[in-house]
């Protein structure tokens, strides 16, 4: 037999020796990629993206820009990827679904306007289920975005101003 179709039929057992389930993650976490790329997470949650050049080596990794937003104060975009000391590495994919759909942390903690939960809060269960998968199978980047900061207090990194019109 000719080593190329030695090496089909092997792939081709192999395939059908994993489990559907573990294709269906496959699917899941396929369909959690699109889903995250086109509501556009990266824009807030990716290193360098607000200054014109996205380090993709920290995709979702957490931004160095804040939104000042009145009355709130100045807030960066978290870590999304799986990191357990900086990012969702300690939540559960209930937490985060929890979180999209309610705004809420596990902690309590609400999410700022300027994160469109309100309108991720009607995401099928296999869509907000989708998201989670995909965030927990990213690498784990380690990188402990600035807290809240509370108003007219100093920021610790580059802010942009949510300025209400008229403002």
């Amino acid at each position: 037999m000719r080593p190329e179709l030695t090496a089909t039929l092997i792939s081709v057992l192999l395939a059908t020796l994993v489990p559907g389930s573990a294709r269906a993650d496959e699917t899941q976490i396929e369909r959690g990629r699109y889903l995250v790329q086109i509501a556009g997470c990266s824009d807030c949650h990716t290193p360098g993206h607000f200054l014109g050049k996205p380090d993709l080596s920290r995709f979702l990794g957490g931004s160095e820009v804040g939104f000042e937003i009145p009355g709130i104060g100045i807030v960066y975009g978290p870590n999304l990827t799986p990191d357990d000391a900086t990012g969702l590495g300690t939540w559960s994919e209930d937490q985060i679904v929890a979180a999209i759909r309610t705004g809420a942390t596990p902690d309590g903690r609400g999410l700022v306007p300027v994160m469109p939960w309100p309108n991720l809060s009607t995401l099928s269960d296999d869509d907000a289920y989708a998201i989670a998968a995909y965030l927990k199978s990213l690498d784990p980047v380690a990188n402990d975005v600035p807290g809240p900061v509370p108003p007219g207090e100093p920021a610790p990194s580059f802010v942009m101003r949510v300025v209400p019109p008229g403002g």
